[in-house]
């Protein structure tokens, strides 16, 4: 009966239409892998759906001057620093408060949480100029201080999905460290981080593609002459009078979400197990 209904003509119907549209989602990111393997003149409005030919395929020179050209280095640094720090952060803070928030429940908690849920559905352009004023003021332009800019706009998802799994742990585990002599310190580190592993590592994957990717902050708030993340680098092979080096480009940004998809591609399953238990247990 089980392969009578998996070979029926719903699910057949259901996997096909699932395989086009994943095809849907793929096609851009391999076409700016065919492209980055072209030379820029044959990236055209006409040829950027073509396959490399033996005229335009240039190898991995395109990868070469994007690393030259975006001091690839110095900006993966930035990126790395900012990503690290921020997603730490973001983690250990947000833990902490979903853990108050839900053992204390007192007024003061439930409007700190009803707080972070608000910051979820306010646009970042409503705030953004007044932001890079702040930072200005606070000296959180550069990318070793950014991080706490970071924790304000990722606090909301973050305390959101800590608050629902820690819901689902029962208190007389805590009470029982206690009465073992634990501090609350100790029981947060020794019992509450093991426990939420799941939701600490899907949260984790998922700010870590935010800020990687993240352009429009980091521009607004960095000195973009000191500083430059990948994606601010990656604007930089534009040119005068609209010229933009394509070739350079797309390799760029192959270089940029390499990381991402591998880290994703070994983390994924602890995204979606980490998504249920922060959604439907609490």
């Amino acid at each position: 009966m089980d392969k009578k209904k998996k070979l029926s003509p719903q699910n057949i119907a259901l996997t096909v239409l699932l395989s086009l549209v994943s095809l849907v989602w793929i096609y851009p990111v391999f076409n700016i892998v065919i492209n980055s393997l072209k030379e820029n003149r044959f990236i055209t409005t006409a040829g950027v759906f073509e396959l490399p030919k033996s005229e335009s395929f240039i190898g991995i020179a395109n990868y070469i001057e994007s690393i030259n050209g975006m001091d690839f280095l110095r900006s993966f640094w930035y990126s790395l620093i900012i990503t690290v720090s921020s997603v730490c952060l973001i983690m250990l803070c947000c833990s902490m408060a979903a853990w108050y928030v839900v053992r204390v429940n007192n007024l003061f908690a439930k409007i700190f949480y009803y707080l972070c849920i608000f910051s979820m559905v306010v646009p970042f352009q409503m705030v953004m100029f007044t932001l890079a004023n702040t930072a200005d003021r606070l000296h959180l332009n550069t990318p070793y201080n950014i991080c706490v800019i970071y924790l304000g706009f990722g606090a909301g998802l973050a305390v959101f999905m800590f608050s629902g799994f820690v819901r689902s742990i029962p208190l007389e585990i805590e009470e029982a460290a206690m009465i073992d002599g634990c501090s609350p310190l100790q029981i947060y580190f020794h019992i509450i981080i093991p426990i939420l592993k799941p939701t600490i590592i899907s949260t984790a994957i998922l700010d870590t593609m935010w800020v990687w990717n993240d352009y429009l902050l980091p521009t607004l708030v960095l000195d973009i002459k000191k500083y430059r993340t990948i994606p601010m680098a990656i604007q930089y092979f534009r040119g005068s009078f609209g010229t933009v080096n394509m070739g350079a480009m797309m390799a760029s940004i192959v270089i940029d979400i390499v990381p991402i998809i591998v880290l994703y591609l070994i983390c994924q399953k602890y995204i979606i197990e980490g998504v249920v238990a922060g959604a439907v247990k609490g």
